[in-house]
């Protein structure tokens, strides 16, 4: 992706223009902090007459200047925020989608900005708060009855099992490293291993959102629930993915004794997603799915390190990254080795 110089947010401006129809001050223009896969930028303008007239905070998200393989482009990530708006979902309303690259260089969206805090360090410092975490187990029971339709037809539908398929998935990214890096894993192997052999039976497959944790919502001063963020990795999979990727120690920013995010206990969470979804929550399930999150979570740090060893996107973020892996990987010898798992997770 080019950069946003004086020459692209004329075009952007000129663009905002033509949709509005009528004249628009860009007042202001600034690239948030985060989004190491995808670029936000804060955009507010003014509108000089026509419906629109008047200010807006708005956010524009447009592709870093890489991009891993399993995230959506801009396109396909906009369609799934309408459909989750038409479910009733608490996220950013979706305003617009450029796919014209002459104006920043490649397909962008924009939605309205939501106000609140997403940083997880400081979410989890606030006292225990079951109130959010039933909300956000009954949004993620909305979340849960996204029907497929045209829209959603480029989200591949699982062949077999999910969980084998995941496995197939960061096995091959493991590959990848080795073969490109050198990079060898093997915990992390082991930890493929132990879920290839441990596998459940499939289950209902649901719209997933694959990224649902804490970090990736926004909650304001009052501690109410303002948007839920970031669709760019959801797809076709386990009710229990969504449940265990929440709830995994790995996301809990330190509060391991909050097993709902970091926020509260499970028992708030899970009791709203079963009211709201008519379903009954498997617990042995979700701990396999925890065991997997902290896999994925593993893998997905190796592949962000390795964009920035390879020189594909400098930055001290990415490499980073990869501190976090031996902690994962203990975290996986813990669940599946001398620990057995119902053991290891915590109530």
């Amino acid at each position: 992706m080019g950069l946003i110089d004086g020459d692209a947010r004329q075009r952007l401006r000129d663009f905002l223009t033509d949709v509005a129809g009528a004249p628009v001050l860009i007042t202001a223009f600034e690239k948030l902090s985060g989004g190491a896969i995808q670029e936000n930028w804060l955009l507010d303008i003014s509108v000089n007459g026509g419906e629109w007239a008047g200010g807006r905070k708005l956010v524009l998200r447009r592709d870093a200047r890489s991009r891993v393989s399993t995230s959506h482009d801009r396109v396909q990530e906009f369609a799934l925020l309408k459909q989750a708006h038409k479910a009733g979902v608490t996220v950013p309303l979706p305003c617009l989608l450029a796919t014209d690259e002459d104006i920043l260089g490649g397909p962008f969206f924009i939605m309205h900005r939501v106000e609140g805090t997403a940083a997880g360090h400081k979410l989890v410092k606030r006292p225990e708060d079951d109130n959010l975490a039933a909300e956000l187990g009954k949004q993620l029971a909305r979340i849960h009855t996204i029907k497929a339709d045209e829209t959603l037809s480029f989200l591949d539908v699982p062949e077999g099992s999910p969980a084998f398929a995941a496995v197939a998935i960061y096995r091959r990214y493991l590959d990848e490293l080795l073969n490109e890096l050198g990079q060898s894993r093997p915990a992390l192997e082991w930890g493929l291993r132990w879920l290839e052999l441990n596998a459940p039976e499939t289950g209902d497959i649901v719209l997933c959102h694959r990224d649902y944790r804490t970090g990736n919502y926004m909650v304001d001063d009052a501690g109410q629930l303002t948007g839920i963020l970031d669709w760019e990795f959801s797809g076709w999979g386990e009710q229990e993915e969504d449940i265990g990727w929440f709830c995994a120690k790995c996301w809990r920013f330190g509060a391991d004794d909050r097993a709902a995010g970091g926020i509260a206990g499970r028992d708030a969470f899970y009791r709203a997603y079963e009211d709201e979804s008519g379903r009954t929550i498997d617990r042995s399930r979700v701990d396999y799915w925890e065991t997997m999150a902290h896999v994925r979570w593993a893998v997905i740090a190796c592949q962000q390190a390795a964009r920035h060893v390879s020189g594909e996107q400098v930055s001290l973020e990415l490499a980073l990254t990869q501190h976090l892996v031996p902690e994962l990987e203990m975290e996986i010898l813990a669940r599946t080795g001398a620990t057995m798992i119902g053991e290891a997770a915590d109530a």
